[in-house]
C-alpha cells in the first residue's frame, strides 16, 4: 500500500509529531511575564515613595532630639486620638449602611431598586468640601467629631456601596440554593454564604474611605474638626514650620502602615474568580412584605442627607446671590482647565495602576505586598505634603517641569493612584487566570495575553478606576493650589478661594458646575460597575 502524501503545511518532524515521542506543549513563560510586570510595577512603587522619602529626608535633617521633641507632645496625642476615633466610627459605620442598601438594592423587591441604586452612588458627584459648606450652613454649629462622622458618613459611603453591589450581583445564586437545601435559614445562608463573598469589596471599599480620612483636609477645616491633615497644613500656611508638619506626615504614615496591616490581614488569600458562568438565572429578590415602606425609608433618607442638604443650600446661595455671582469670565476658564487636568490625570494613572494590580492578583507575596503598600501609603498623605515633596525634587533635580502641568500630573498620580489600582485588582481578580495561561499555551506572548484576555474582561473595573480618579481630582484643592502654574485655576481652588472669604454666594456656582461635571462620571463609575457583574 502506497503512503498517503501529507499536505505541505504539515510538519512531520519529530519536535511536530512522532510516534516515539510525546506531544510537546508550549508552557507558559511565567518568569519572563513576571520580570516585565514585575519591573513596571517597582517604579511606579519608587514614584510613590518620593513624598515618603522626603519626608524621611526631613527628619534626619532635622535630627533626634528636634524630631523626637516634635512627635512626642500632648498635641500629637491628642490629634491621634481625633483621627483614630474619626475612623473607627466612620468606617463600620459607612460599611453598615452601604451593606443594608445594596442589599436592598439589589437582593430585594424594593419598589424603584435600580433609582434608589443611582441614588446611592450620586454622592460622590458632590465634594466632600461641599457637602461640609452645605452643612455648616444649615447648621452652624455643626462642628467637633460628631459633624466629622456624619458629613464623612454621608460623603463616602459610595465608596463601599459601588463594590459591594457589584459583588452582590456577580456572586452564583447556585452556592446560595444548595445552602439553603441543607436547611439552613435566610440569614445564615446571607452570612455564612454572602458575607464571606463580599470579604475582598468591603476591604477595599474600607481600606479607600481610611486613606480619604486621614487625607481630607477641606471638610474638618469648615466643621473646626482637628486631624493630622488639617494640623499640617496649618503649620505650612501659618509659619511654614517644615519640621513639626513633617513629623506629623511621619505619624500619619505610621496610621497608613496600621489600616494597610488591618486591610491585608481582612483581605486573606482566598480565591474569588470561577472558570464557568455559574447558575444561568438571576439570584431571587427576596420579598419585603410588610417591610417594604419600612425598608423605603433607610435609601429616602439617605438621599435626602447626602443629595438634598447640598443641592438646597446651593439653590439657596443661588437665588441669594442672582446673575451677579455668574461671572463667566472666571468660571469658563476654570471649567477647561478642569477638565484637560482630570481627564489626562484619570489616564496616566489607570495605566500606571496596570502592573501593580496584575502582580497583586497574579503572584502574590512578600515582595508584591511591600510594593503594593508603597502605592497606598502616598494616599494616606495629606496633597500638601505630596506637592511639598514634588516641590523639592523638581527644584534639585528636574527644574525644567518645576511648576508645570507635569508635575500636576503626576502629583494626581500619586495621589489618586490607590483608587485605580483598587478597582483594577477587583477586575482582575474576576478574570479567571487559567484563560491567560490557555492564551500563552496557543502562542500568545504574556503582553498579548495580558492585553487581549485580562485586561478586556477587566475593563469595567478599569473605567470605573479610571471615572473614580477624574472625580478626585475634579474635586483636588491642596495640591492644585501649590503646583499649578501661574493663572491656573480649577473650579476647586476657585470655589475655595471665595469660600474662604465666607463669601458662600459667589462659591456656589463652582461648587454646582463640580457637581454637574461629577455627575456623567458618577454614572459611568455606577454603569461599568454593574457590567462588571452584569449577567
Amino acid at each position: 500500500m502506497s503512503a498517503i502524501p501529507l499536505p505541505a503545511s504539515v510538519d512531520t518532524s519529530a519536535t511536530a509529531f512522532s510516534p516515539d515521542l510525546p506531544l510537546v506543549r508550549r508552557k507558559p513563560r511565567r518568569g519572563w511575564s513576571l520580570s516585565w510586570v514585575a519591573s513596571l510595577a517597582l517604579l511606579v512603587s519608587l514614584l510613590a515613595l518620593l513624598p515618603l522619602g522626603f519626608v524621611v529626608w526631613v527628619a534626619f535633617q532635622t535630627g533626634w532630639d528636634t524630631a523626637s521633641a516634635l512627635i512626642f507632645r500632648p498635641r500629637v496625642g491628642e490629634l491621634l486620638l481625633n483621627t483614630g476615633l474619626l475612623v473607627a466610627f466612620t468606617v463600620p459605620l459607612c460599611v453598615a449602611l452601604a451593606l443594608a442598601l445594596a442589599w436592598l438594592t439589589e437582593r430585594s423587591d424594593l419598589p424603584g431598586a435600580r433609582i434608589w441604586a443611582w441614588l446611592a452612588v450620586a454622592p460622590l458627584a458632590v465634594p466632600a468640601f461641599v457637602h461640609s459648606y452645605a452643612w455648616v450652613t444649615v447648621l452652624p454649629g455643626l462642628h467637633g467629631l460628631g459633624g466629622g462622622v456624619l458629613v464623612s458618613v454621608i460623603a463616602y459611603f459610595p465608596f463601599v456601596y459601588l463594590p459591594l453591589a457589584a459583588a452582590l450581583r456577580r456572586l452564583d445564586p447556585g452556592m446560595e440554593d444548595a445552602a439553603a437545601s441543607l436547611g439552613l435559614s435566610p440569614w445564615a445562608v446571607f452570612f455564612r454564604v454572602v458575607l464571606p463573598q463580599l470579604r475582598l469589596a468591603v476591604c477595599g471599599g474600607s481600606l479607600l474611605i481610611g486613606l480619604h480620612l486621614l487625607a481630607e483636609y477641606g471638610l474638618y477645616v469648615m466643621i473646626r474638626f482637628d486631624t493630622f491633615t488639617t494640623a499640617i497644613v496649618d503649620q505650612f500656611q501659618s509659619t511654614y514650620n517644615g519640621a513639626a508638619a513633617n513629623m506629623l506626615s511621619g505619624v500619619l504614615v505610621l496610621c497608613c502602615f496600621a489600616l494597610l496591616g488591618l486591610e491585608s490581614s481582612a483581605r486573606g488569600n482566598e480565591r474569588y474568580a470561577r472558570v464557568g458562568t455559574g447558575a444561568a438565572r438571576l439570584p431571587l429578590r427576596r420579598r419585603l412584605g410588610r417591610a417594604t415602606w419600612p425598608c423605603l425609608l433607610l435609601p429616602a433618607f439617605t438621599t435626602a442627607l447626602a443629595l438634598g442638604v447640598p443641592l438646597l443650600t446651593l439653590l439657596r446661595w443661588l437665588l441669594a446671590g442672582g446673575a451677579e455671582v455668574w461671572h463667566l469670565g472666571e468660571i469658563v476658564p476654570a471649567l477647561g482647565q478642569t477638565l484637560a487636568l482630570a481627564l489626562a490625570g484619570a489616564l496616566l494613572t489607570t495605566l500606571a495602576a496596570v502592573p501593580m494590580a496584575w502582580l497583586s492578583i497574579r503572584s502574590p507575596g512578600r515582595l508584591q505586598r511591600v510594593l503594593e503598600a508603597c502605592n497606598y501609603l502616598v494616599g494616606s498623605l495629606p496633597g500638601v505634603v505630596v506637592a511639598l515633596a514634588l516641590v523639592t525634587v523638581t527644584v534639585r533635580v528636574a527644574m525644567p517641569i518645576y511648576q508645570t502641568a507635569v508635575t500636576v500630573l503626576l502629583a494626581y498620580m500619586l495621589m489618586f493612584l490607590p483608587r485605580a489600582l483598587i478597582s483594577l485588582r477587583a477586575g482582575i481578580a474576576q478574570a479567571p487566570v487559567e484563560l491567560e495561561h490557555a492564551a500563552r499555551s496557543l502562542g500568545r506572548t504574556p503582553a498579548q495575553a495580558l492585553w487581549a484576555i485580562t485586561l478586556r474582561l477587566a475593563a469595567p473595573a478599569a473605567a470605573a478606576g479610571a471615572a473614580l480618579v477624574g472625580l478626585g481630582i475634579t474635586n483636588e484643592l491642596t495640591a492644585t493650589l501649590m503646583l499649578a502654574p501661574n493663572g491656573t485655576r480649577t473650579l476647586a481652588t476657585s470655589f475655595w478661594a471665595y469660600s474662604s472669604e465666607i463669601d458662600y454666594a459667589a462659591a456656589a456656582p463652582y461648587a454646582l458646575i463640580m457637581i454637574l461635571l461629577s455627575l456623567p462620571m458618577t454614572w459611568l463609575l455606577y454603569t461599568q460597575s454593574k457590567r462588571s457583574a452584569g449577567r
